[in-house]
């Protein structure tokens, strides 16, 4: 456990919308909750996606995600539970086991595949889509594995755990910081009746997944597999979460970029011209050879 710093929050941001997710297939057939879905990208920028998977069914699971790519954005792949094989283009290859994290930048491009290590038991975890920005879109690539004892972690005088992938929680700091989106990732185990305060700066963009038990925002209730969209209310500092029963959930935040977003599938650039670039760059195979580890 990591030290750490008690901020309060004076005035709490409201809940501005509940989202249920939809269910969707991905890569080779695994059974994903989309939670974060490309309607939402103007409204929770920086943050692209948000997918959600979860089952102790191996068919659900098992085929994983073959060699993809990736062009213009950064990748945070959080596993709850299970075992991942990753596996890149550039010759790097990793194990994201029990609590671990992968952030992987994918600048110009990276092709990688994401497998299943396991033939049963539960697989469970999240995987965040973060943009980048214009001038950092086609920088070199960079990944980098954390396992599950090196994401700091704290817990607060109410009892609750806390694990900090990425940004600053009370006072302490977590496994990754990216100056420009400046997102807060927190995972956070709060026991049944307690709460929880996060200090946000008031122009960010936030919200809550619940993915164990129930919370309540500002007096309503997030069950499990809901994500709450933080209100962007003037004088705000921060968000205060209690828990109806013992849960768990994720609250991410970031600063928005407020740039065109052009997507195809596993590109996110800024304009069309862009994306077909990126489009002719894999056909090509000039994508993918050199993320940095």
């Amino acid at each position: 456990m990591t030290d750490q710093v008690t901020h309060h929050v004076t005035a709490a941001r409201s809940v501005e919308r509940i989202i249920q997710g939809q269910a969707v297939m991905d890569g080779a057939g695994v059974k994903i909750n989309r939670v974060l879905t490309q309607t939402l990208q103007r409204r929770l920028d920086p943050f692209l996606m948000l997918d959600n998977f979860g089952s102790d069914k191996a068919n659900d699971y098992i085929a994983g995600f073959p060699s993809h790519p990736h062009r213009g954005f950064e990748t945070v792949t959080y596993m709850i539970e299970g075992r991942m094989r990753h596996k890149d283009s550039a010759g790097n290859e990793g194990l994201l086991t029990n609590g671990g994290v992968q952030w992987m930048t994918a600048g110009r491009g990276v092709i990688h595949s994401e497998m299943p290590e396991q033939e049963d038991g539960v697989m469970e975890g999240f995987q965040l889509w973060l943009n980048l920005p214009a001038k950092d879109k086609m920088r070199a690539p960079w990944y980098r594995d954390f396992n599950g004892a090196e994401v700091p972690v704290f817990e607060t005088a109410a009892g609750a755990k806390v694990k900090v992938i990425a940004g600053r929680s009370h006072g302490v700091d977590g496994a990754v910081q990216r100056e420009v989106t400046e997102p807060l990732y927190i995972d956070v185990d709060l026991p049944a009746g307690a709460t929880f305060e996060q200090q946000l700066p008031e122009g960010h963009n936030a919200f809550v997944f619940t993915y164990r038990g129930s919370v309540t925002i500002d007096g309503k209730a997030v069950a499990t597999g809901r994500m709450a969209i933080l209100a962007n209310t003037k004088g705000t500092d921060g968000v205060t979460i209690t828990a109806s029963e013992a849960s768990r959930f994720i609250l991410i935040a970031g600063q928005p970029l407020n740039e065109p977003i052009a997507q195809y599938g596993p590109f996110v650039m800024n304009t069309q011209a862009e994306l077909h670039a990126a489009v002719d760059d894999f056909r090509a195979g000039k994508l993918g050879e050199e993320a940095q580890a």
